[in-house]
């Protein structure tokens, strides 16, 4: 079973990604960064969930991308 994220994560993760979207890479660490940053959390904990879910919505959109990429390739 995975982690649940609550909507406050998920939406802070999903605006840092429209804002930052060059920076933001799938290495968690530089994320961590990023949040640093730009995000004013006090927690530990918080500022690692919102890095971790940063990270995998980056991954999901760069493989979205990609298939969407795939797929127009395919129909010409």
């Amino acid at each position: 079973m995975g982690n649940v994220y609550t909507k406050d994560i998920k939406r802070v993760a999903q605006e840092l990604y429209e804002k930052f979207k060059d920076q933001v890479t799938a290495d968690f660490y530089l994320n961590k960064k990023l949040v640093d940053m730009y995000v004013d959390v006090q927690s530990k904990k918080v500022k690692n969930r919102i890095a971790g879910y940063l990270t995998r919505f980056a991954k999901l959109s760069k493989e979205q991308a990609t298939k969407e990429v795939a797929e127009e390739e395919s129909e010409e």
